[in-house]
């Protein structure tokens, strides 16, 4: 298996869920500054593309 593979597919997961969870949320009762719920979304989603960007680089690399 490629070096990289397993952290892009584990960023693509996280963050798909991450936005899953944020849309499913903004959807149901919109935005409010004080809750601490979509500031974990976003940490998540922030978390998952920097497993994507990383992984990315790996298989770059490798070639």
């Amino acid at each position: 298996m490629r070096e990289g593979l397993i952290p892009m597919l584990l960023g693509v997961a996280v963050t798909g869920a991450a936005l899953t969870a944020r849309a499913l949320d903004i959807k149901k009762r919109g935005i409010e500054k004080d809750e601490i719920a979509p500031m974990i979304a976003t940490g998540l989603i922030g978390f998952g593309l920097a497993h994507i960007v990383l992984g990315g680089i790996d298989l770059i690399q490798e070639r």
